[in-house]
């Protein structure tokens, strides 16, 4: 019988519906707006003398910030303080998330302590003084009074709030990170912390980058002076300037000499833009043939020996996946193209190094040329809750296009410090727009997290990280690479960096075997959508699971199945329905149907709490005809039948979401959603996912013409029904089976 591939142009069935009408409720308020005064007012007056003692070139502009703490029961972006925020003419230039002890909950089941939004809030310190006397004449029934009655504190960003431990006492080199203003002007903000910073004994380097607004910069001095540099009121972060990780292998091994032959055919398809951001290749390598070019980002630098080795053994995984001794390596998918990004100057003792290859990483990606890059570096720092890095910003921004797919080695600190979170993901594996990948112990069954492989949580939103996991070696079994030199010999190691490119490799798989009717997007929700689970490894140790290392089992269809992918974009505000394509007849026995959303998103870098400004409500409608029905009101007519059918939770909030997650709409900002569940097939009738695009802006709903690239996947699988597949097809004149550019190779 011949080979059933995906069923493609689901997109073609989905058409726009009108918003569902909203039950009325009523929102438990913790505080009155009296109450609120009561407290507040003197919070305001106490934070006003705090910016009274500042000296002036601390605060640019006369520029304060102020720390707006808001009551855990406002969590969902409908309650941003927009208009209290207006009329005070103040704006917020950020936010992130902290765990608070409220001086009342909201309602009687409410945790003691909850997590909750903390907004950085600017204004001039006059405007934050007129700010007092607007407050204490506020109404109860005005927009602003509202708003101000669901604050919790208002304090002074204090500068010791703003610094993480430096490593030693001297002169060293920190990374600071500023907030720069809604008027955008990066540059006044730079030259202002740059005459602090030399007032205060630093000197700031040239190096800088900007993601949305907010600006990191290097800068260099005695420690002993950070409490009064982080006095300068823009400044969000200064820590002390990470290094660069991944750089060096985590297993030093000398090549085996074993019987290995390389393919003597070319990769199944020349078609696919591939790309690996790496050490660099050594002179002398056996992989020329798969090698399409060689770029070095800095020519004034020199090869090292250790990195050349590791960008080979990386563009070695990418290309063949672990290579079994004594036998034929498999068939590349695609030629890569390598760029050497760090060198002879990316050394310990240059603390700028992270910046020099930042700038690297970002011209590649800008120059927007390839559909898969690989990453298996970056800084050597664990995920932070409350900020996002300029690593994470830069790449988060340059991807949010949808058509780049970047796997990020997620960081071999596995074995860290639990409590201390040092063994968290490292950035920028924390990215919600590439695809950060874990690695497991073997490449069969019974596969496990590997122990040095960095754990989840990434932070809100993007909480399930890493996202996937691969095969990336361990001591029972070790990654084999194609050893430097012109002799075939196999080096064996270990690492999240081998995992990395071994699930782009099935990324860059199913591209060339399909062809370009397949988008970079869709073959990162296919991954996904194709994991395999292993109960007794929690989310936070492999995320959505293990890439399969069989193509078929994600591309192609077995009796009894359907796999159709959806393709398009999204239009903010709008409801998009998309039809789950089932049979004209009537299914029997119990059918299983999974679902995986996954789409890019613009980023707000100063928004730690709001950092995706994409988002997506889905509604999950299995039976048509049945329509909830409303609550009878006495001495009321009764209401009408519900326009829409009833509906089901396909994606539980309550399986990894943290229980201030479950409260709110912080579900919805997440790019990725996947699940599975199984349905009696007579419950099932024109089934259909409606799905709702929310924005938003520095954490505040927004309104307006933004579009979003989206993919889709749905398979369908009724056991009882062998030819569901093409019994969809003849039940839907729209979709198409797609048509395989290139054959799957035997040895996937």
């Amino acid at each position: 019988m011949a080979t059933r591939y995906l069923i493609g142009k689901g997109e073609l069935l989905t058409y726009p519906i009108s918003a569902p009408k909203k039950q009325p409720g009523d929102k438990n308020h913790p505080y009155t707006l009296a109450q609120a005064k009561e407290v507040l007012l003197t919070q305001i007056d106490l934070t006003n003398e705090a910016f009274a003692k500042l000296p002036e070139q601390a605060c640019p502009g006369d520029l304060a910030v102020a720390l707006v703490t808001l009551h855990p029961a406002y969590l969902a972006k409908s309650f941003f303080p927009r208009h209290l925020l207006r009329a005070a003419r103040l704006e917020s230039v950020g936010s992130r998330t902290a765990v608070v002890r409220p001086r009342r909950r909201a309602t009687a089941s409410a945790p003691s302590e909850a997590e909750t939004t903390q907004l950085f809030v600017a204004g001039t310190r006059s405007d934050l003084k007129a700010f007092r006397l607007m407050a204490a004449s506020l109404d109860q029934e005005t927009a602003e009074g509202q708003e101000f009655r669901q604050i919790e504190t208002i304090e002074p960003l204090q500068a010791e709030a703003r610094l993480r431990p430096a490593r030693k006492r001297g002169t060293d080199a920190f990374e600071v990170g500023l907030h720069v203003p809604d008027d955008g002007n990066g540059e006044w903000v730079r030259a202002a912390f740059a005459d602090y910073a030399q007032a205060c004994g630093f000197t700031v380097r040239e190096l800088n980058f900007r993601p949305g607004r907010m600006l990191f910069m290097p800068v260099e001095g005695d420690s002993a002076g950070l409490a009064t540099l982080a006095q300068f009121t823009l400044v969000r972060v200064i820590r002390p300037m990470p290094r660069l990780r991944a750089a060096r292998p985590m297993l030093r091994s000398s090549a085996v000499s074993v019987a290995f032959d390389l393919p003597i055919v070319e990769p199944v398809s020349m078609e696919p833009k591939v790309a690996i951001l790496d050490g660099g290749l050594p002179e002398q390598h056996l992989l020329q043939p798969y090698v399409r070019r060689y770029f070095v980002s800095d020519e004034t630098a020199e090869d090292v020996e250790e990195y050349v080795s590791h960008g080979l053994a990386v563009t070695s995984a990418l290309l063949f996946g672990p290579i079994i001794p004594d036998s034929v390596a498999a068939r590349p998918y695609a030629p890569v193209d390598h760029h050497r990004v760090i060198d002879s100057l990316s050394d310990d003792e240059d603390p700028y190094e992270l910046y020099r290859t930042l700038g690297h990483v970002e011209a590649i990606l800008l120059a927007r040329s390839y559909e898969f890059v690989n990453l298996s570096m970056g800084p050597d720092l664990c995920v932070e809750d409350h900020e996002v890095h300029a690593w994470t910003a830069v790449i988060d921004e340059i991807l949010s296009n949808g058509e780049t797919v970047l796997s990020v080695a997620a960081g071999n600190n596995g074995e860290g410090d639990i409590a201390a979170g040092l063994n968290r993901i490292q950035v920028p594996s924390d990215s919600v727009n590439a695809l950060s990948v874990g690695a497991v112990d073997r490449s069969g069954e019974a596969w496990k997290r590997a122990p040095y492989s960095a754990m989840g949580p990434g932070r809100s939103p993007g909480r399930r990280k890493p996202d996937v996991v691969a095969f990336g070696g361990s001591g029972r079994e070790y990654f084999h690479v194609v050893a430097p030199g012109r002799r075939r010999q196999l080096n064996a190691t270990l690492g999240t960096s081998f995992a990395a490119p071994l699930a782009l490799r099935a990324a860059v798989g199913i591209r060339a075997v399909l062809g370009r009717e397949v988008r970079p997007l869709t073959t990162k929700a296919l991954l996904i959508h194709g994991c395999e689970s292993n109960a007794e490894e929690g989310v936070d140790a492999v995320g959505w699971g293990k890439v399969p290392e069989d193509l078929r089992s994600l591309i192609t269809c077995s009796d009894g199945v359907a796999r159709i992918v959806y393709q398009g974009e999204l239009n903010s505000g709008k409801f998009l329905r998309a039809p789950v394509p089932l049979p004209n007849i009537d299914l029997t026995g119990m059918v299983t149907i999974t679902a995986t959303f996954c789409y890019a998103s613009p980023v707000d870098p100063q928004d730690a709490s709001a950092y995706t400004k994409a988002g997506l409500g889905i509604t999950f409608r299995p039976h048509a005809l049945k329509k909830p029905k409303a609550k009878p009101v006495p001495g009321k007519a009764p209401a009408p039948e519900s326009q829409y059918a009833k509906s089901f939770s396909f994606f539980p909030s309550n399986e990894w979401r943290t229980e201030a997650e479950q409260r709110a709409d912080l579900g919805k900002w997440e790019t990725v959603l996947h699940s599975t569940h199984t349905f009696r097939g007579s419950s099932l009738k024109e089934s259909v996912f409606d799905v709702h695009y929310n924005a938003r802006d520095s954490g505040a709903p927004l309104t307006g013409r933004e579009r979003i690239p989206y993919a889709l996947v749905i398979t369908v699988e009724a056991l009882k029904h062998p030819d569901l597949y093409d019994q969809i097809l003849s039940a839907h004149a729209d979709l198409q089976a797609l048509v395989p550019a290139a054959n799957i190779p035997i040895n996937t």
